[in-house]
């Protein structure tokens, strides 16, 4: 039977944001409720691994004293929340999952982390994350390997590995994480939660020694759309320091989203024009959702902008930003930086400016396209990953569908593919293997269009109820 405290875990952070601000619950109780929560199931799930219990409940109490007094509270007032490994936290541990930071402890909370406070979130920890946020699965030599909450043994994804699961199993109502690959994406679709790739500059990213990129943005997560959308509108909103913040005010993103979708043009990719393989269980299941797509009123017919140099494009720019970010690390310390980051800096390194103007220009080339595209379509479906989650003891997967992949960015293609195209993505649940594994959809606007995706995600999550499916935990035992 359901604890009390285990039902107010698993509230979606919108009701409990509800409860909070009518003072039919407490910062206190939702924050004890949590914390007794991470005490009995994070140790098989290992998703968060730094936890400040005191100084959340401190901070509960606190939120409590100023509703009590009648202070004006955030929209995100008495929400307990985990940060990512990677970003910075003022006076609380950050590793970036490395041997190099393991008593790294930043003096002040970075941007994303700051926003979040600011609205009210409580902060309790942080969660897992691969060493310096490289591949999507979740293990480093600091803190091992987080677990997926569907089923122990299997991948979390990643990079917001612990973020997801932590959300999965009600840990937390609200995360935040990082998007260069599909760190956002791809843990979202195999934790069965929501996770929302922003157009570069909504999320304001500070500090950032490449403020220029558009490659890496910080974005939220949530167990369903509205949660996501939340925190996108305390997340989102200009900042000067950062050269490519988007000037429009956030709050909007929190008002009321539709349930149907009549009119909505809408091209569904299940291979991105033939461009990746996907696990044909992964196609079933997600037709049988484009399905429900046209039963909400849209018009749906399978088409793909033309990706032509995407891949190139961004394996390109992220060399380049490994080079730039962690080349020096890799050359002073390659013993204590794991092969593939290795791999990704020497290629930086081995770049010529020459490679770059390329890359550009086939960038701009590529936004072009897609801008192009989005004059006929609303939106762009396609599978969020192209494997289901698979063991952890598995670094990544080195085939797809029986198709043997390059390296390690090979099977996370569906996503990389559309990271440099400068579009907000969201992934959604999408349906459940048949053996009961998530399957997660990727929904695709035009640049600046985050507002529609979400509008989109929504509906579907109302008339699928995949995101309702939670696991169960604690893990049954094995036969």
């Amino acid at each position: 039977m359901t604890s009390p405290r285990d039902e107010l875990c698993m509230r979606s952070a919108t009701e409990l944001a509800a409860l909070l601000r009518n003072r039919q619950v407490s910062a206190r109780e939702v924050v004890d409720a949590h914390l007794d929560r991470i005490e009995r199931l994070n140790p098989a799930i290992n998703a968060i691994v730094t936890l400040d219990p005191d100084g959340a409940r401190a901070a509960a109490d606190a939120a409590d004293a100023a509703v009590a007094a009648g202070e004006k509270v955030g929209p995100l007032h008495g929400l307990p929340v985990a940060h990512k490994d990677t970003h910075a936290t003022g006076g609380m541990r950050t590793t970036w999952g490395s041997p190099l930071h393991v008593d790294t402890v930043p003096a002040s909370d970075e941007l994303v982390v700051s926003r979040l406070k600011a609205a009210g979130a409580i902060r309790l920890g942080k969660t897992n994350v691969p060493e310096f946020a490289a591949g999507s699965h979740t293990v480093n030599p600091v803190f091992g390997t987080t677990h997926n909450p569907y089923r122990r043994g299997l991948s979390a994804g990643g990079s917001s590995g612990g973020a997801a699961a932590a959300l999965a199993a009600g840990l937390v109502p609200v995360a935040e994480g990082g998007d260069m690959g599909g760190s956002l994406r791809n843990p979202a679709a195999f934790c069965n939660v929501v996770g929302l790739r922003p157009t570069p500059g909504r999320v304001p990213t500070w500090p950032s020694a490449m403020g220029w990129s558009p490659m890496q943005v910080q974005g939220p997560m949530g167990r369903t759309v509205a949660d996501v959308a939340l925190q996108l509108s305390v997340l989102a909103g200009p900042d000067s320091r950062v050269p490519i913040a988007l000037q429009d005010d956030g709050a909007g993103f929190a008002a009321s989203l539709p349930v149907e979708l009549p009119g909505l043009r809408v091209a569904w990719a299940p291979n991105l024009g033939g461009r990746i393989p996907v696990d044909p269980v992964i196609t079933a299941v997600l037709t049988s959702t484009v399905q429900v797509v046209q039963d909400l009123g849209a018009k749906v017919e399978e088409d793909c902008p033309d990706l032509s140099d995407a891949d190139e494009v961004f394996r390109t720019l992220r060399a380049w930003i490994f080079e730039a970010s962690l080349g020096d690390v890799v050359r002073r310390s390659p013993d204590k930086v794991k092969a593939t980051i290795r791999w990704n800096a020497e290629l930086g390194a081995a770049l010529t400016g020459g490679d770059v103007a390329r890359a550009e220009i086939a960038h701009t080339r590529l936004y072009e396209r897609v801008i192009a595209f989005f004059d006929r379509f609303d939106v762009l479906l396609a599978p969020t990953t192209q494997v289901l989650p698979f063991p952890v003891d598995c670094e990544y997967p080195t085939e797809v569908a029986g198709v043997p992949q390059r390296d390690y960015l090979g099977w996370m293609r569906s996503c990389t593919l559309i990271s440099p195209t400068g579009c907000p993505a969201l992934s959604v649940p999408g349906g459940f293997s048949p053996d009961g594994l998530p399957v997660g959809l990727q929904i695709i606007g035009p640049p600046g269009a985050d507002r529609r995706v979400l509008e989109v995600g929504h509906a579907i999550e109302q008339a699928t109820g995949h995101g309702q499916h939670r696991p169960v935990l604690p893990f049954p035992e094995a036969a």
